[in-house]
């Protein structure tokens, strides 16, 4: 390949010659990352093409490789058996990721395609929540009956080593009659005892486990005391269901994080990629922008309401942004805090007035300590005491209404069950530039006379 030509350019070249064999080789040659970004920039022709050319098995590694979401976008267009066939080559866990993104009518028509049993495990899956542990586990783990001997599973693992080679395989799990978790082999436990000895003579009893609803949260604290490679999931009656991986753990971690990101700067419905369609892409950002156009107007009839004031006395347009920025820095403060203690069960949305209370005292300290100094530079810049009274003051009593807002409000959201990391950020900028702008505008009419028309 040419320095000059582009992996995707050649990739398309490939495609248009249909020459599969060629297509992945050369697929064999690009890293995960590097498969992701080529892919990225095919044609939505080119890439549909370039999946039809593949074999469900070696379509399934692509698919891996390319972020969840465009990856759901591109399987959906898809004939539902082609679709099916390469989403029952997934992995538990890719599977039911990739459905969560889809459309319902599109799973639901891929489910029907596939494999039965592969099916309903899916189905089953599904329904536990994304962040629980039912949701991050894998069903590719190997379980043997307490009675099986060890040749029985050297013997298993014999005859079905294709079928296995893939599985992430650490542990090797014990079961009862009624599949419910008795114990765990490690690999060496079937190495030396002798070939007719029963599992449950050698496995380790009474293993660590996690419950299928276990959160997020949970299992972080789990594998952060117990480094295991994974850890067993049992459902209430115990029975083994699935395995976690220290990895599934990170990455939804991660996926949290990017979701809070991306809403916090305002894109809503989701990852947004610049392959995405035009029109997907400014809907995302428009919901949040057109909202924001509504509360930036309420803020600026205030503006308004003393534009006669802000005539008389024009230096104050310097300090009003002042005012408005370092209170919403503080209460963005107070935001954190309160996401933070509400993720951690350190407080109930109920438990407004104990948040107030402690909030109220750091917000009059810094309030006045913030005033002080902001009124202080006011002062020294145009020698008005005066000045540095209305600055200094609106700074410490917005400082207090922002931090008391900000402790609450994300507590308040949360229960009337509205999401505080979307909605916490534009109300409070809201608030706190209105009544910045009220406190600086009306202690100012206030001593009017005083100011002198500076």
């Amino acid at each position: 390949m040419s320095d000059l030509t582009s992996p995707w350019e050649m990739l398309s070249e490939l495609i248009a010659a249909e020459n599969s064999d060629e297509v992945i080789k050369f697929l064999d040659t690009l890293s995960p990352p590097e498969t992701a970004r080529t892919i990225s920039r095919l044609t939505g022709e080119e890439q549909l093409r370039l999946l039809s050319l593949l074999s469900p098995e070696d379509a399934a590694d692509v698919i891996e490789d390319i972020p969840e979401t465009q990856a759901a976008d591109l399987v959906e267009d898809m004939p539902s058996e082609q679709a099916a066939a390469i989403m029952g080559e997934l992995t538990s866990d890719h599977l039911v990721d990739m459905l969560g993104e889809m459309d319902e009518d599109a799973s639901r028509a891929i489910l029907a395609k596939m494999d039965r049993e592969d099916a309903e495990e899916a189905r089953m899956f599904l329904e536990y929540a994304p962040d629980c542990a039912g949701g991050l586990m894998i069903s590719e783990f190997l379980a043997y009956k307490l009675d099986d001997t060890i040749q029985d599973v050297l013997d298993d693992l014999q005859a079905n080593r294709s079928k296995y080679v893939d599985y992430h395989v650490q542990y090797f799990y014990v079961v009862d009659r009624d599949k419910k978790l008795a114990g765990v082999l490690r690999m060496h436990d079937l190495l030396f005892p002798d070939r007719e000895t029963a599992l449950g003579q050698v496995m380790l009893s009474s293993p660590l486990s996690v419950s299928d609803k276990a959160s997020l949260k949970a299992l972080q604290e789990f594998f952060e005391e117990h480094h295991l490679f994974g850890v067993p999931v049992v459902d209430d009656g115990r029975r083994l269901v699935g395995v976690v991986l220290p990895s599934a753990i990170e990455e939804a971690v991660n996926k949290r994080k990017t979701k809070t990101f991306l809403r916090l700067s305002g894109i809503i419905g989701g990852e947004e990629f610049r392959t995405m369609p035009l029109l997907s892409r400014s809907g995302r950002r428009l919901s949040w922008l057109s909202m924001n156009i509504v509360l930036n107007i309420i803020a600026a009839s205030v503006i308004a309401l003393y534009q006669d004031t802000l005539a008389a006395a024009i230096t104050l347009a310097v300090f009003l942004p002042m005012v408005s920025d370092m209170s919403g820095c503080s209460g963005n403060q107070a935001v954190a805090v309160s996401m933070r203690e509400l993720s951690l069960g350190l407080v109930r949305p109920g438990e407004l007035l104990w948040v107030l209370l402690k909030e109220a005292r750091v917000g009059i300290i810094n309030g006045m300590v913030l005033g002080l100094l902001l009124g202080g530079v006011a002062f020294t810049w145009k020698g008005n005491p005066w000045l540095g009274f209305v600055v200094g003051g609106a700074l410490a009593a917005n400082t207090l209404v922002s931090v008391l807002l900000g402790g609450v409000l994300p507590l308040v959201l949360k229960r009337l069950k509205l999401d505080p990391a979307l909605v916490s950020s534009p109300l409070l900028t809201t608030v706190t530039d209105m009544c910045g702008f009220f406190f600086v505008l009306s202690f100012a009419a206030a001593v009017m006379p005083k100011l002198g028309g500076i």
